[in-house]
């Protein structure tokens, strides 16, 4: 079925098509003149499509709302046990109130190419159990609340992109399937701690039952927290997380991080209970690189880090006032030396427009020195002399042995 509403709101076209059109069938919204207003209330299984199409890499020419929410009212809610499939449409909910845009109970929501403009305290969509499967999906969220919100139900994201909330996704997982995050980005507003509630990117939360979680190839940026779990399984693997103030924080259950890349400018992986597995991943710009408390179970191998304030070198008299730099291995890590790669950087929080910083500590004549030239005082200043050269700087220099 076609229906052909654009530009004429408040006569009910939509809804009636969503009334009449058969179980299992297809509707078509034709928005032309503008977008169709409504609330779709969808008590049978069926597919929607926008027959404009929409290719969420070419968001501002394709973007154009295709079905708009009435204000304080959802956009589409999907009743207990339905499969719906929602392809090439735009949604826009600009005065949400306390509604959602799309709400699912024990539903089946299928999304495919699909976008979201979405202003209000409520997530733009909400999934109270059954399965959210998300697919080329973009959602600009203006809101305080998670941007998506799995409360018992699986979520499959995949190519998503969420910006604008302040936090981006919140995962109460069942006990079914396992819910999974891959190649998606969330992008954060940078809000300050004491700016409303916490910024999380994502946030697991404990259920009834323990759920698990896997992040994969992902980039989470500009939240105060960048993943928090607070009692669940979560697997994050070749991920970023950047501009945060803490990178990964275990508050409650299991936690495993692996070839990933945390940027934190207090500490990458805090935990306060529970057990993690840290395992080959890169940290930078952080004043401490994993807390644990006593409660805490961290396993930490084959990390590298890149920070000014973790990487300073301590320096030891090894020949009358010639000092050398040492540097003492961490817990499961060891500092780089160099800068910080600039295309790292660009997968991270040059995402949000902010210009490369590099976190890289660098000492200073330390190339010189490598070459064997020089030493250092008990302050850490190079002292160059090209009179002595490799082991002999740390004796009396040439003839002495003879």
């Amino acid at each position: 079925m076609l229906v052909d509403c654009g530009g004429n709101p408040g006569t009910g076209a939509v809804e009636d098509a969503v009334r009449r059109v058969r179980p299992g069938g297809t509707l078509v919204i034709r928005a032309r003149a503008g977008a169709c207003v409504g609330w779709l209330n969808i008590d049978k299984p069926l597919t929607i499509i926008g027959e404009s199409g929409f290719d969420p890499r070419d968001w501002a020419r394709t973007g154009n709302p295709t079905l708009q929410a009435p204000d304080g009212l959802p956009c589409i809610t999907v009743a207990q046990g339905v499969r719906v499939e929602i392809r090439d449409l735009v949604f826009a909910s600009p005065r949400a109130g306390d509604a959602a845009c799309v709400v699912g109970y024990g539903a089946e929501i299928i999304m495919n190419r699909v976008g979201f403009r979405h202003a209000g305290d409520e997530a733009a969509i909400y999934a109270d159990g059954g399965l959210l499967y998300l697919r080329d999906t973009i959602i600009e969220a203006q809101t305080i609340a998670p941007a998506i919100v799995a409360d018992g139900a699986v979520l499959d994201a995949w190519e998503v992109v969420v910006a604008g909330a302040q936090s981006g996704m919140e995962l109460i997982p069942g006990a079914g399937q396992t819910s999974r995050i891959v190649s998606t980005t969330l992008k954060g507003t940078n809000a300050p701690n004491a700016f409303g509630p916490r910024s999380i990117g994502v946030i697991v939360r404990s259920g009834r039952d323990y759920g698990r979680v896997e992040i994969e190839n992902t980039a989470i940026l500009g939240y105060v927290e960048g993943v928090a779990i607070e009692g669940a399984s979560v697997d994050i693997k070749n991920s970023r997380v950047g501009r945060s103030d803490k990178g990964v924080v275990l508050y409650n259950g299991e936690l495993r991080l692996e070839s990933s890349r945390i940027r934190a400018a207090t500490v990458g992986v805090a935990a306060a209970s529970g057990s993690a597995v840290i395992v080959n991943n890169v940290f930078s710009g952080v004043r401490e690189v994993i807390y644990a408390e006593d409660r805490a179970n961290v396993q930490a191998r084959g990390n590298i880090v890149y920070s000014q304030y973790v990487c300073r070198p301590q320096f030891r008299d090894r020949y009358r006032g010639r000092y050398e730099p040492y540097w003492r291995p961490g817990e499961g890590w060891e500092c780089a030396f160099g800068s910080y790669p600039r295309d790292w950087w660009d997968d991270e929080d040059g995402l949000l427009g902010i210009e490369y910083y590099d976190d890289g500590y660098t000492l200073d004549g330390y190339d010189r020195y490598q070459r064997g030239e020089g030493w250092y005082d008990r302050d850490g200043r190079y002292i160059q002399d090209g009179r002595y050269r490799g082991e002999d700087r740390w004796s009396r220099g040439g003839g002495w042995r003879r």
